[in-house]
This record gives structure tokens, sequence and C-alpha cells, in this order.
């Protein structure tokens, strides 16, 4: 076409314009061969009309059309069954007392059998359909379909039973393509055997792959659709729509290519393709549209074939995808940051330990170590540093619950009231049991542990702890738990509690190994036994400097299955 239509009512009279031009052309051609047959041809008289099959009349003086009351046009059309080549017959319906349709029974038939081993319906007259005539057929949705069709005057076309029966002593199988139409209160229904294995794999591919076809006649008018069409576009299989009515439903975009499409197909071009997006029951559908034209004998398209496959769940399953891709990159874009952060906020926290340690004659190293290396974000967290003007060392551990950014601010939060509190010359206990007053008042807070100990010249532990598993010792070549008798709740559980200082004595050479419980827990394993397993491991590094210590308990670490964090401080007295 010169113009190309990308507007609606454009499209649509450009439609109207090409079908209005076919026809006129068609009509004066048809005209002229009008003329030329006018002359009567030569030969015998008229001939007489053919006798009504009825019975009635010759013809000449009879017919159905204008028989009167004494004349029974039921009666004629069960005369006329026998000319059907199908299997047919004139069904009446059975009610019951509501009216209810239960069954039909056979009023007349034809000869033809739809299969060798079933009954002809001339042979089955007054007997109930599906009570007696075809007892298979109760269970496939056939009788619910006839009574579509009498009850909306609808004709049902092309429904495909799977028909199965026990005839002389063993089950007999035959598919059967039925049709129907009403005849006032009655129906009249045809069906015929699947033709090939072939037809019905066609059937089965229009609900398979979503397609469906159907035929424009521009010269008549007539639609006709397959039933994957009528799928497609959620019509009325009595009401097809027409190319102007297609055009009405399509996404206004999608206008001007539909447009492109039809003219293609007009043009004959072999195969046109276009994918169209219509929107349907309020719904926007993707199909893709593959269009062929249909030649008259003058060469017109008198008419058009269209395949149609609907990508709609397709479309939709990839918007998601590409949405959940969206989403999954946003989150990897927020959990690196968050990282870089958190991992630059613990190398500002967390020092592995401090060199004036070594005045007062205690060695340290240091390890946070994450469940998963990639995170390296936690609540776990340490402090090893000497108090000044005391003669003291501070030594402490504890984990704040959660992960993520505001567990390292927790951490961050406890860490550092411990440093404070601890600068004050208080004992451990005192020092948690402020901390832990620190906790309970802040209602955005969790829970927490945390052991805290001085070490001092006289080489004596006195530590306390806030639901901390207790500190290893390491003495010569044996390794065991610290009593913890005097262990008190969690932080933030029970306001006011006092927590107890606990004393321990140390000898030159022992190593104090502080841990958090992300060390020594397992899924699906008694948490006694995973500190069993730690003291095993801390024997087996007897005679190791602390950072050889730190640096073996780490490997098995990563070497094991954890869900948690997990901090570790190895202290030697020297």
């Amino acid at each position: 076409m010169t113009s190309r239509p990308d507007d609606l009512a454009g499209l649509k009279a450009y439609i109207e314009r090409e079908i209005a031009t076919l026809r006129a052309e068609v009509r004066r051609g048809r005209q002229a061969d009008d003329a030329e047959a006018a002359a009567p041809p030569a030969g015998p008289g008229p001939s007489r009309a053919a006798a009504c099959p009825c019975g009635q009349g010759d013809g000449t003086t009879h017919s159905c059309a204008d028989a009167g009351a004494d004349h029974d046009m039921w009666r004629c059309l069960c005369a006329a069954l026998p000319a059907v080549p199908l299997s047919a017959a004139l069904l009446t319906p059975v009610r019951d007392g509501d009216g209810e349709v239960t069954d039909f029974t056979i009023r007349a038939g034809n000869h033809v059998r739809s299969a060798e081993w079933l009954s002809p319906p001339d042979h089955q007259v007054g007997q109930p359909f599906f009570a007696e005539a075809r007892p298979g057929a109760r269970s496939s949705g056939l009788l619910a379909a006839l009574r579509q069709v009498l009850v909306t005057g609808r004709a049902l076309n092309g429904m495909v039973v799977d028909y199965t029966e026990e005839r002389y002593g063993r089950l007999r199988r035959v598919q059967l393509v039925h049709y129907a139409a009403s005849c006032g209160d009655q129906v009249l229904t045809t069906w015929r055997p699947v033709r090939s294995q072939a037809e019905l794999l066609t059937i089965d591919a229009q609900h398979l792959a979503s397609m469906g076809w159907g035929r424009w006649d521009l010269l008549s008018g007539s639609v006709s659709w397959s039933e994957g069409l009528q799928r497609i576009f959620r019509t009325d299989p009595a009401l097809p729509w027409s190319l102007l009515e297609l055009c009405d439903a399509l996404v206004a975009a999608d206008v001007g290519p539909f447009g492109e499409f039809i003219a293609s197909v007009l043009a004959g071009e072999e195969p046109a393709w276009t994918r169209i997006r219509f929107t349907v029951l309020g719904e926007v559908r993707t199909v893709d549209l593959l269009g062929r034209p249909v030649a008259g004998t003058d060469g017109r398209p008198w008419a058009l074939q269209i395949v149609a496959r609907d990508l709609t769940p397709q479309m939709r399953s990839r918007r998601r995808l590409v949405e959940k891709q969206r989403e999954t990159e946003q989150l990897r874009q927020q959990a690196a940051a968050e990282q870089r952060v958190a991992s630059a906020l613990r190398e500002a926290l967390l020092p592995t330990y401090s060199e004036g340690l070594a005045d007062l004659g205690l060695t340290a190293a240091a390890a946070y170590v994450p469940a998963e290396p990639e995170a390296a974000v936690g609540g776990d967290w340490f402090k090893c540093r000497p108090l000044a003007r005391t003669g003291r060392s501070l030594v402490a551990i504890g984990d704040a619950s959660g992960h993520g950014l505001q567990a390292v601010a927790r951490m961050a939060q406890q860490r550092h009231a411990v440093a404070g509190l601890a600068q004050t010359g208080a004992a451990a206990g005192e020092v948690i049991t402020w901390l832990n007053e620190l906790v309970c008042a802040d209602p955005a807070a969790n829970t927490a542990t945390v052991a805290v100990g001085h070490i001092g010249e006289s080489r004596v532990l006195r530590w306390a702890c806030a639901g901390h598993p207790a500190p290893l010792l390491l003495r010569g070549a044996h390794a065991f738990t610290l009593p913890v008798e005097h262990r008190g709740p969690l932080l933030g559980v029970l306001p006011g509690h006092a927590y107890p200082v606990a004393d321990f004595p140390l000898e030159a050479g022992d190593v104090l190994l502080m841990y958090t419980d992300g060390v020594v827990e397992r899924r699906g394993q008694d948490i006694t036994q995973g500190i069993g397993d730690l003291v095993t491991a801390l024997t087996a590094c007897a005679g190791m400097e602390p950072q050889g210590i730190i640096d073996r308990l780490r490997a098995e670490y990563v070497r094991g299955e954890h869900d948690d964090d997990a901090c570790l401080l190895a202290v030697r007295v020297d």
C-alpha cells in the first residue's frame, strides 16, 4: 500500500477499502459472465423438481417449505439422514423430575458405522444414547457438551472422545470426533473416527503449543476459527472476530506493525510474520502471527489464513525472570557495598592486638573468621590492650547477635563501652554490670554475650562472664576449660543483675584462649561436643606461639561446617 496506516481508524479504513475493491472487481467479472449465459439453452423443457425426501408430493406441488399442518417436518429430517456420510442421529432429550437432561433417546439414525464393531445408529433407534447405545461415552464429557448445545443453541464443533467399550468379550477402543447442532428441542449429532493419528496430534498440538488458526473469507465475510484460536482470544465459538474486530483488540503501539502484516499478506508475500500484542479481557497477550493469502481463480487474495501462537505465558515468565534478575543484582550490589563498609569498620575496630602488651609480659594474637568468607559482616568482637597506670591488661570478647551493619553497629557500641568502662579502673564484674544496663535500656538492642577479664602483675586472671563460653587454658601439654560457676545471664535479659568476678591463677607459658560460640557450634551437634573438639585441637598446639595457635584453629574452623561467625583471641603469659 502506498501509505501504511499507523492509527486504528486508518487501518480499519484500509481493510474495508481493500475488501470493497475486491468485491467490486469480482462482481463486475461475474456480471460479464452472466451476460454471456443469458440466452436460453436449447434442449428439453424444464425438468420436474425432485420429490421431497419425506415422500409427500412429487416436488411440483409440494415441498417441506410450504407443507401444510398435516406434514411432519421431523419426518423429512429423519428421511434425509441416510444422505449424511457420517454416523448421524437425531436425539430427543430425556429429563428428570427437575427438568434436568440426564440422557438422550435416539429418535432416528442412519446406517453409517463409525467403527466396524459399533452398531449403526439406525439399529439403535429408541435406545437411550448414553445408557445403552454408547455407554462408554458417559464419562467423556459429551453429555455435558450436548446439554450446552440444547440450552445455548451453539453448535458443537469437533469434540474428540476417546471411546472404550467391551464388545464380544474384549475391550475395544476408537477415537471419535463429534459434531452437534440444536433442532428446536432436539439435537442433531454426527460423529466420525479420527482419520489419522496426525489429525489427533493436530488437535492436541493446539493445546500443547497454545496455537490456533483462522480463515477470513473477504468475499462472503465468513470467518472460521479453530478451537485453539478461540482459546487464545477467549471468544465465543459461535462468534469469531472479523478482521475489524481483531483490529479493535490491538495494543495501540502495535497498530502499525499489524497493518504492515495485513498489507504483506494481501500483497501475496509468503510467509508474512509478525509479533503483535492484543488486549483480551483486560490482559495484554503477545501472539506470533503467520499469514498467507488464499488466491481465487483470478489470482486475487479472496481469503486470508493466519496461524497464531500465544506467547503470553513465556513473555510473563520472561518478565518475571528479568525482574528477579534485576532484584538479585540490586541485592548483590547492596550486599557488596555493605561488605565493603563492614570490612572497613571491622579493620578499624578490631586490630589484632596491642604492642603495649609486651611490657606487661604478654603476647597476643587474634582473628575474626566469618562463616561465609565473602560476607565479613557480624557482631563478634574482641579487645586486648594494656590499661594506663594500672599495670593490668584488658582481655575481652563478645558476640552481639545478628548480622549485617546493624550487628556491626551494636558490636562497636559494646566494644567501645567495655574499653571506656575498663579505663575507670572498675572490676570486670562492674564493667559487665554497667554494660548490661546499657543494653537493657536500648529498645532496639538484641541480646549479647561477653566475657571480660584483667591480667595483672600477679599473673592472676580476674574475670566475669555474661552468657559467654568459658575461656580455655593451655598449660604445658594439656588444655582444659576454666570453671564457670559464676557465669551470669545474657546481656539485655535481666536489668539490675550484678555480675560476680572469679579469680584464676596463671603460670609462665600458659596460653589463655577466648572465643565466641561460632567456633564450637555445629548444626545437629551438642555444643559440649564442639567444646571438647576445641580442647583437643588446642592440646595439639602445645609449644606453639599464639599466632601459630590462631592460624591452626582458624584453619580447622574453615574446614568445618559453620553457620555463625567466630572470633579467637590467644594470650600467652611470658
